[in-house]
């Protein structure tokens, strides 16, 4: 869901394609999902309305959601602690060393 959210304001059924289509369409989400996690992120403080709109004749009761710059520092601290952990993959030869192509 940060991920989702990391380029900017988004609305709910724009978090589920953006994850559809970065997952190569092996994660679908639906609106009780999404909408449960925003409620849980905007609780935590990660994530926050904005009153942004994406074009004129977007439907004004779409609610658009982005990140605060907590939910920016817990975006990167995960991605650091996937690339620790991809890096560990890789000393174990579970994944092959990064190189020029």
């Amino acid at each position: 869901m940060l991920l989702a959210l990391a380029d900017g304001a988004r609305h709910g059924y724009g978090v589920m394609q953006e994850v559809e289509q970065r997952t190569g369409g092996r994660v679908h989400l639906g609106p009780g999902t999404v909408y449960g996690a925003i409620k849980r992120l905007r609780a935590q403080g990660l994530v926050e309305e904005t009153d942004a709109v994406s074009a004129p004749e977007d439907d004004e009761r779409r609610r658009y959601y982005r990140l605060t710059e907590a939910g920016r520092r817990v975006a990167v601290a995960e991605a650091r602690r996937l690339e620790r952990l991809l890096e560990a993959a890789r000393q174990k030869d579970l994944l092959p060393r990064e190189g020029p192509a």
